[in-house]
């Protein structure tokens, strides 16, 4: 391997090494936010319109494992953040 080919490669190796680093607390909170509020219970969403072919309608409903399996939220969050960033979380969990 030539001596740029080298270089290319230990670049490209440390590029790929820094993404799979801690990642932003803001980043990281918003994300955990959402895994703590699916452990507080199901999610879902409700739609009902009218469309070309008539009345239409849709429901989804979401549960996760860390409810099913009675995690709280705010332990949820709070393992979240430190697992993604190494640190405490930057702001306090805030359940709808």
């Amino acid at each position: 391997m030539t001596r740029l080919g080298t270089l290319g490669l230990l670049g490209a190796l440390g590029v790929l090494l820094a993404s799979c680093g801690p990642m932003s607390p803001e980043l990281a909170a918003r994300q955990c936010a959402e895994r703590a509020q699916a452990a507080a219970g199901p999610t879902g969403s409700v739609g009902v319109g009218i469309g070309n072919d008539g009345p239409v309608s849709n429901l989804e409903i979401g549960i996760s494992s860390d409810y099913v399996f009675g995690k709280d939220p705010y332990d949820v969050y709070d393992r979240c953040v430190r697992d993604k960033t190494g640190q405490g979380p930057i702001r306090p969990l805030v359940l709808r």
